[in-house]
């Protein structure tokens, strides 16, 4: 980020540390990249005072939330007027280090820069960082939508989808607390778009690619990203950490609930979001998840008491819009009868043959 005037000079005029950790807190905000994390955090380990430091400063960042906008303006008009009275030359915007001040009333006239400056820096981040376009967009059981957003990017909700979309003036993110959905990517190289679903962010310039985040589904309380185009760059949202990984087209990643990758895999065009053409798909999925997804599409009906039913493995391609046809299909593929208590259908365990 672009530094304002007389930050270079606050930078000179408090203690090296300092200087240091307020430029790291500069540079760590918003949705850092993840070698901007690892260089903060080997800094911020490499001393307790580098960790103390930084502490101080992010107290006062986090103050800055209730600083009048007025005020900041004025801190920026008394700027020039400040570092006349301290006599400070006019030097390049650079992080360099200079410690030839003296104390006294110089020193005082050197931290009343120094507030200024640093209130500007604030302020000037905290206004890069309000959003200018939000929106909450969700759809309900069995349905699905498309949506059309400024920048000139799309995305595909499907059934019992929430998407949180906001974007700020260097930055396109979205949030993904629940279901699926297809994002076409409209490029941007001074926007980066996020994709933030449980333990994963997902970043891309321009793409088009699915990401499914389903906790409430048994055994699916990972993430998982597929690419249809283009390139994208997949981390733990929290602490990128060693785990980053980056797809191309015809590549998926799949993660634990805690955010560990799994090994990149290939996936084929039909298999990136089968939802789009009415189709859900089933690779030797216990059954109890595969009836938990027909469930995010409508109520089922259909029960299963017995664990050794629900652990049966379901292999194939149904439309959840027609689930007559997966009731009538599934003793045909697996060991099952169908007992109907009134409106509700139990799968249970065929007998074994005599």
């Amino acid at each position: 980020m672009p530094m304002p005037d007389g930050a270079n000079d606050c930078i000179d005029a408090i203690d090296h540390i300092d200087g240091e950790a307020l430029d790291w807190l500069v540079r760590s905000q918003g949705a850092p990249d993840a070698a901007t994390l690892q260089a903060l955090h080997a800094w911020r380990d490499a001393d307790p005072r580098h960790a103390a430091a930084l502490a101080r400063w992010q107290q006062e960042w986090r103050a800055l939330d209730a600083f009048p906008a007025t005020a900041v303006r004025q801190l920026r008009a008394g700027l020039t007027q400040d570092k006349a009275r301290a006599g400070a030359p006019a030097r390049p915007r650079a992080w360099t280090w200079s410690w030839s001040w003296s104390w006294g009333q110089g020193a005082a006239t050197a931290a009343s820069v120094c507030l200024v400056a640093a209130a500007t820096v604030m302020g000037y981040h905290h206004w890069q960082q309000q959003p200018v376009y939000e929106q909450a967009l969700s759809t309900g059981l069995g349905q699905q939508s498309e949506v059309h957003l400024p920048d000139g990017s799309t995305v595909r909700l499907d059934t019992n989808t929430r998407l949180d979309v906001t974007f700020r003036r260097q930055r396109r993110e979205v949030v993904l607390p629940e279901g699926q959905a297809v994002f076409r990517v409209q490029g941007d190289v001074a926007r980066p778009f996020d994709v933030l679903a449980g333990p994963l962010r997902i970043t891309v310039v321009g793409t088009r690619f699915s990401v499914r985040y389903t906790p409430g589904v048994p055994g699916d309380a990972g993430v998982r990203v597929a690419v249809e185009e283009g390139r994208v760059r997949v981390a733990r949202a929290a602490d990128a950490g060693p785990e980053v990984v980056e797809l191309t087209a015809g590549q998926q990643v799949r993660s634990a609930a805690d955010g560990h990758l799994a090994a990149i895999a290939p996936v084929p065009p039909a298999g990136i979001a089968p939802w789009r053409d009415g189709r859900v798909s089933f690779d030797d999925t216990p059954l109890s998840q595969a009836l938990a997804e027909f469930a995010r599409y409508g109520s089922t009906q259909l029960v299963v008491r017995d664990p050794g039913v629900g652990a049966l493995r379901l292999t194939g391609t149904f439309d959840p819009r027609r689930l007559d046809n997966f009731t009538r299909a599934l003793p045909s593929v697996l060991p099952v009868q169908l007992r109907a208590h009134g409106a509700v259908t139990e799968i249970v365990a065929a007998p074994h043959p005599q």
